[in-house]
């Protein structure tokens, strides 16, 4: 029955998030629990977006709630707990969890010095390894009992040594380790999956100064940059698909080749 299950989107009213929950609507028929942690107006946006989105489709839910905002710290424990026991409460389950908070200080990566800044580190560590590892353990009753998959994104920065700073890229790294891991531990009744995008021009990645970009765009063999749908549909395939587990899909437009 379409708009039936459920998926919780972490970071999501912006940016890569609000383009995995638009797909999840339009594509997979799902109602969606949008995670954010400070524009309330923002994310009231999106939901207003993703009624329209459904609503242009021929097949309607009946009286279930359909979208729903939260907004939750996820590096506070307490906070992922909360924000998973109100989307179930709200929603009645939960068939998919896409972890996508993340954090980093941007400092140049071939600068030691500039990386020895242990809050840096314990701030990437929290928010890109602990953060995911959290939500993952307060949603997993809800996800065996729908057979339900759990993705996280990661990025390029953790296979390919680069990126924003050195505690990104190492945590990121952590990061996919920990979704194996998890999908290991989880199997069979849970699949978990991971996604590491190289640079998106979204808010976020427009922050990199232009010329550090366009030495990127030369660096990805397909000379383009990889984009939020590219990223969007692939967590679509991990969210239905149930003969996927323990991935790490890269999306970089061939910049880790």
């Amino acid at each position: 029955m379409p708009f039936t299950k459920v998926a919780l989107v972490t970071a999501g009213s912006a940016g890569l998030g609000a383009a995995i929950a638009r797909v999840l609507v339009a594509e997979a028929e799902m109602r969606v629990v949008i995670n954010y942690s400070n524009d309330a107006e923002r994310a009231t946006q999106l939901i207003n977006e993703l009624h329209n989105l459904s609503n242009t489709s021929s097949n309607r839910s009946s009286g279930d709630t359909r979208f729903l905002a939260i907004k939750a710290d996820v590096g506070q424990r307490s906070e992922v707990q909360r924000l998973i026991e109100q989307t179930v409460s709200a929603m009645g389950r939960l068939d998919v969890v896409v972890s996508n908070a993340g954090w980093t200080r941007v400092t140049n990566f071939m600068n030691l010095d500039e990386a020895m800044v242990d809050d840096d580190w314990d701030h990437c560590f929290s928010m890109n390894v602990k953060s995911h590892l959290h939500l993952f353990l307060a949603a997993s009753d809800y996800l065996k009992k729908t057979e339900g998959a759990f993705v996280t994104t990661a990025s390029v920065a953790g296979v390919k040594p680069s990126g924003s700073s050195l505690a990104y890229a190492v945590t990121k790294a952590a990061q996919i380790h920990l979704a194996k891991s998890l999908a290991f531990i989880a199997a069979p009744s849970i699949r978990v999956n991971c996604i590491s995008p190289g640079i998106l021009l979204t808010d976020w990645g427009l922050k990199f100064p232009p010329q550090q970009l366009e030495s990127t765009r030369k660096q990805n063999k397909l000379q383009i940059f990889a984009t939020v749908e590219d990223v969007a549909n692939q967590v679509k395939v991990f969210a239905l698909s149930k003969s996927i587990t323990g991935q790490n899909a890269i999306i970089d437009a061939g910049f880790s080749l």
